[in-house]
C-alpha cells in the first residue's frame, strides 16, 4: 500500500517542542540562504531541499535531484549538504571555519550530525547553502551522470 506523502507542515507538526526548535532554526537558515528555484519538500522522512521535477527530471534514479536535506532521528539531527560531497576544497573551507568558530564538526562524505543548532556554525552552513545556484547544480549533475555512463 503507498504511503500518502508528509507535508512540511505535517512533518513539523509532529516533532517535540525542543527538536521543532531545533528544526526551525536550521530549516529558516536553509531557507533564508537557499538560492532560487528549489522546492522544499518531505521525502524520505526529512526536510529535502531539491529541484524541482520540471526543471530537471533525467536522474539517476528517477527521483528529484536532491541539493541539501535536513533529518530528524531518535538520537539526533543530520543535515545533508550535498555541494559537499566530492568537493574538498569546499569541504575543507567548512571544517576550517567550524575551527575557528571553536565548533566540533561532526560530518560524513556530506552529512553533518549535530544534536542543537547551537553546536554549529551557522554562517559557514549558510554559506554552503547559498553557494550553488540551481542552473549549477543540474550542470554538476548532468556532468557527473554523463562521466559514468562513459566509464
Amino acid at each position: 500500500m503507498k504511503q500518502t506523502p508528509m507535508s512540511v507542515e505535517e512533518f513539523l507538526g509532529a516533532l517535540t517542542p525542543e527538536r521543532r526548535r531545533e528544526v526551525d532554526t536550521v530549516r529558516n537558515l536553509i531557507l533564508t540562504n537557499l538560492p532560487a528555484g528549489y522546492e522544499e519538500v518531505v521525502s524520505s522522512k526529512m526536510l529535502v531541499y531539491q529541484v524541482p521535477f520540471s526543471e530537471h527530471s533525467d536522474t539517476y534514479n528517477g527521483h528529484p535531484l536532491w541539493y541539501a536535506a535536513l533529518a530528524s532521528q531518535k538520537t539526533g539531527l543530520s543535515l545533508h549538504l550535498m555541494p559537499l560531497y566530492g568537493d574538498e576544497a569546499r569541504t575543507k573551507r567548512l571544517e576550517d571555519a567550524f575551527r575557528a568558530a571553536g565548533k566540533r564538526l561532526d560530518m560524513g562524505k556530506a552529512c553533518i550530525r549535530f544534536k542543537s543548532a547551537e553546536k554549529l556554525a551557522l554562517e559557514p552552513i549558510a554559506e554552503v547553502v547559498a553557494s550553488m545556484p540551481m542552473k549549477r547544480w543540474i550542470e554538476i549533475a548532468k556532468s557527473a551522470r554523463s562521466t559514468r555512463a562513459k566509464g
